[in-house]
Parts: C-alpha cells; sequence; structure tokens
C-alpha cells in the first residue's frame, strides 16, 4: 500500500472546516466536496468512534458500491482517523479476499489545526498502485473544493 499526503489552507475556523468536511450538521457539505471523487458520494453510518460507516457512491451501472470501514479515532476539531477494512458491491458488503486484503487496514486520516483564523487540514491516505494517479488527482480537487464552501 502506499501512502499519501495532501494539505489545504482555509481561511475559516476549525469547528467550520470540521462539520463541513464530515457533514455533521449538514450531510450536503460532505457531499459536495466528495462528489468530485463521485457525483453521488455519500456515507451512511456515523463519526462517533467504533462505528461503522459506509462511504459510498453510485457506479456508471447504477449500481451501489463503495467502503465498508470504521471511525477508529475521531478527537472533534483535530483529527478523525478512518480503517477501511471491506467493500461495499451492489449493496453487498465483502470484508475478506482478494479484492478486500489489497485494502485491509488502510487508513484515512484528517488532521485539523487552526491558526490564527486559518484552518490547515492534512489528509494522509494509504492507497493501492491502481488508484495513486486517481487519488493525486481528485483529492487535491476535492480539497479545494471543500475550502471554496467553507470560505463563502
Amino acid at each position: 500500500m502506499k501512502k499519501l499526503q495532501f494539505k489545504v489552507s482555509i481561511n475559516a475556523p476549525v469547528t467550520k472546516i470540521y462539520d463541513f468536511m464530515l457533514g455533521i450538521t449538514n450531510k450536503s457539505t460532505y457531499e459536495q466536496w466528495t462528489a468530485l471523487f463521485n457525483p453521488t458520494s455519500t456515507f451512511e453510518g456515523n463519526w462517533e468512534k467504533g462505528s461503522k460507516m459506509l462511504f459510498i457512491g453510485v457506479d456508471e451501472k447504477g449500481e451501489k458500491g463503495g467502503m465498508v470501514s470504521r471511525i477508529a479515532i475521531n478527537v472533534p476539531n483535530q483529527f478523525v482517523s478512518i480503517q477501511h477494512y471491506g467493500l461495499l458491491k451492489a449493496d453487498k458488503e465483502i470484508t475478506e479476499g482478494p479484492d478486500v486484503e489489497k485494502w485491509a487496514n488502510g487508513f484515512e486520516n484528517y488532521t485539523f489545526e487552526e491558526n490564527n483564523g486559518t484552518t490547515t487540514v492534512t489528509v494522509d491516505l494509504d492507497t493501492v498502485e491502481e488508484f495513486l494517479d486517481y487519488m493525486n488527482d481528485h483529492y487535491p480537487k476535492a480539497l479545494e473544493k471543500l475550502k471554496e464552501i467553507c470560505e463563502k
């Protein structure tokens, strides 16, 4: 698994960015920035530590798919760690087998640091070789969208 890191500085308080990034108050703020990965991106579950979370979208064939994950750590306004442990394909959770093994125990971590009204969001994530180019292309664009909606 490859490790990637992306950062964005946003002129807004950390409480707003944490809320908008995770869609705490309004899920649509999460869906707006993650639409850069898939226009139908959303989640099912909650952000409490230990909770199961499904990160889902609909593919070109109209099938629901995505990642089966758990919230490993959530320190509000500071740090969120998401552990991906399975795949969702056509509404079926798959937590073992070759497709899952390459993703097993991959993490996606969000770190929030506020300094004088500007918040830096750092995303550290594990990805497989076949998604490197996709993540390197899409994640910066998604973080720019997050910046745009948080600075409104």
